[in-house]
């Protein structure tokens, strides 16, 4: 599936009700792997949403629009850090929006939910996923909102199994990962328009 489209240069920033970070590793070799799950979604969001080509901006991939007529303004990045340093692209572009880090929304694979099983939530652990851990090292806190992608996990917790379980791509049918990403696409969509008085239900 196509990430968000690239276009080079942009004009200056704007501010935004919502930062979106879509989490994964910049590649060829990574796509569609089960790490990269969050880039998938949240390329998807950004289709549906109709914004604009991405720039390269804040060492990712960045654009910015609302979600509809009347919508939140949504800022989507896509770190092309890998996923070790994410934090190092999403940090400098909160800091320049200058948002509280509950409007932070952190978008990845979770294997410790079952295989198409979605959950947002704010704050919590970091469950060894290095993604996570760049953004509460380099955002200053880990109570930024997440939408949790389950992608399985092997009967193992060895890590000889489990990374290249995770770099690896889906078994499942093309036709349950599509659906997947767009379901979790639905919970972001969700999230990022709900009412302030639902945000606390959403983040479960």
């Amino acid at each position: 599936m196509a990430l968000l489209r690239r276009r080079e240069g942009g004009a200056g920033d704007a501010r935004a009700d919502w930062l979106i970070v879509g989490l994964g590793n910049p590649g060829r070799k990574y796509q569609a792997t089960r790490h990269n799950i969050g880039f998938e979604v949240v390329a998807e969001a950004a289709r549906r949403w109709d914004l604009p080509k991405a720039k390269e901006k804040f060492k990712g991939l960045y654009t910015e629009g609302r979600t509809g007529p009347g919508g939140p303004r949504v800022a989507v990045l896509l770190p092309q850090t890998y996923m070790n340093d994410s934090g190092r692209s999403a940090g400098p572009a909160r800091g320049t929006l200058h948002l509280p880090l509950d409007r932070v929304v952190a978008v990845h694979d979770e294997i410790d939910l079952p295989f198409g099983r979605i959950h947002a939530r704010l704050g919590g652990g970091l469950a060894g996923h290095n993604g996570l851990k760049s953004l509460d090292r380099e955002l200053g806190g880990r109570d930024f909102r997440r939408v949790r992608v389950g992608v399985g996990r092997p009967d193992s917790t060895d890590p000889e199994i489990v990374v290249p379980y995770v770099l690896g791509r889906f078994s499942e049918p093309d036709a349950d990962v599509r659906t997947l990403i767009s379901d979790a696409a639905d919970e972001l969509d969700r999230l990022v328009t709900a009412d302030p008085d639902e945000l606390e239900a959403a983040a479960g």
